[in-house]
């Protein structure tokens, strides 16, 4: 019987995966069986009792988890830091947002606004604190649209009108065919998010679970990582 490998990933995340998955697989024979998700969504699958070997959470999420009793007390290892940043459709011209003024001019000329749950995402809840910060959030509350996870507010983004603008995780939009990555968010809003992979207690094979952490984590996908979005110097 082929072994599997149960991981519930955050969406930050998923690129990496899908990148190492045939390589997991080449060198273990096992099968990845994965979920991706809001960073919130992930862990309440984990609580409500969802097969789970491997979760790739925020690193703050990680801790809480393992004091818990959750995870397991070793094993985890940081994957690296991805910012939150702002996207386009691929054909639309993007506008400045280097500075706070600028990005509240272009949220303020958008046609629409797509991201993440405010709720349960990271880069949602984030998100909707700048545009509380900006004075700006029940201004454009009618054209904000907002989707159970990154990935797919992003995919999303590729049939929004003309001239919408989305945001989260730097991974989740480089990941994302048809959108474009205008830049991070100013350094004033800045927010930069260590995600980590962790063996869960129940995991049915430590030792898979292992070589799948140490496969993303390690060398063999650094390459990869970087021109993901991950920051691992």
């Amino acid at each position: 019987m082929t072994a599997e490998l149960h991981l519930l990933c955050a969406g930050a995340a998923q690129g990496l995966v899908k990148a190492m998955q045939t390589t997991f697989t080449e060198q273990t024979g096992a099968l990845l069986r994965a979920r991706f998700g809001a960073v919130g969504a992930m862990k309440e699958a984990l609580l409500a009792g969802e097969p789970c070997d491997v979760l790739i959470v925020t690193d703050s999420m990680v801790h809480t988890l393992r004091a818990s009793g959750e995870l397991a007390a070793d094993g985890a290892q940081p994957l690296g830091r991805v910012r939150t940043g702002v996207a386009v459709r691929a054909d639309d011209v993007p506008p400045p947002i280097g500075t706070p003024d600028e990005l509240r001019a272009a949220l303020l000329a958008s046609s629409a606004l797509y991201f993440p749950d405010p709720h349960r995402a990271t880069a949602g809840i984030h998100f909707a604190s700048v545009l509380d910060r900006l004075g700006i959030r029940q201004e454009v509350a009618e054209r904000c649209r907002t989707f159970p996870n990154g990935a797919t507010s992003m995919h999303e983004l590729v049939h929004a009108p003309a001239d919408a603008i989305g945001c989260t995780q730097i991974t989740e939009i480089l990941y994302t065919e048809g959108v474009r990555l205008v830049g991070a968010l100013p350094a004033e809003f800045e927010l930069s998010t260590v995600y980590t992979a962790a063996p869960t207690l129940r995991a049915a094979d430590a030792a898979l679970a292992g070589r799948f952490i140490d496969l993303l984590a390690g060398p063999a996908s650094r390459r990869v990582r970087e021109q993901g979005g991950f920051d691992i110097s």
